[in-house]
């Protein structure tokens, strides 16, 4: 049923608990999984000056060491929990409106499902859904398994 699982991941605790699904998942059905972190540029491009922008849209982080460090931590925990159940992880750090990403992310890798948490680290907890999963939600023609953090108020 499922051959290719993308779970998009900001290193929160809500993406993290999807991770814990996804990998469930992919171990079940003997699926590849895909850890997709995007950098939103519109997010990062405050304060930074235009050669700054133009580098980081083409994948160069640079001096940006941070921003690279923070992706492979995100992709990296999806890796981790994925080896212990000896499920394969193809990691991506990609740049742009997060939602068009991972839309189309899932179209050009033929993604059976996205398994991604219902809030991302700028999530407001007494929303329904984040902005980017409402989103997702919306322009994807593909599987979305949204997973809210437990045990929370």
């Amino acid at each position: 049923m499922y051959e290719n699982i993308l779970i998009p991941t900001d290193g929160s605790d809500t993406a993290n608990v999807a991770v814990s699904h996804a990998v469930d998942l992919a171990a079940t059905y003997g699926a590849q999984l895909h850890a997709l972190y995007v950098v939103d540029i519109d997010a990062v491009n405050f304060g930074l000056g235009t050669e700054q922008v133009d580098r980081i849209t083409q994948g160069n982080f640079g001096e940006m060491t941070e921003l690279q460090e923070k992706a492979d931590k995100a992709t990296g925990a999806v890796a981790a929990a994925a080896a212990d159940h000896d499920v394969s992880v193809h990691e991506e750090v990609r740049v742009g409106a997060p939602h068009d990403v991972i839309a189309g992310y899932a179209e050009a890798n033929d993604i059976d499902l996205v398994a991604m948490g219902s809030h991302g680290r700028s999530g407001v907890k007494r929303a329904l859904l984040g902005s980017v999963t409402e989103r997702v939600l919306r322009t994807t023609h593909r599987p979305v398994l949204v997973v809210d953090e437990r045990g929370d108020d």
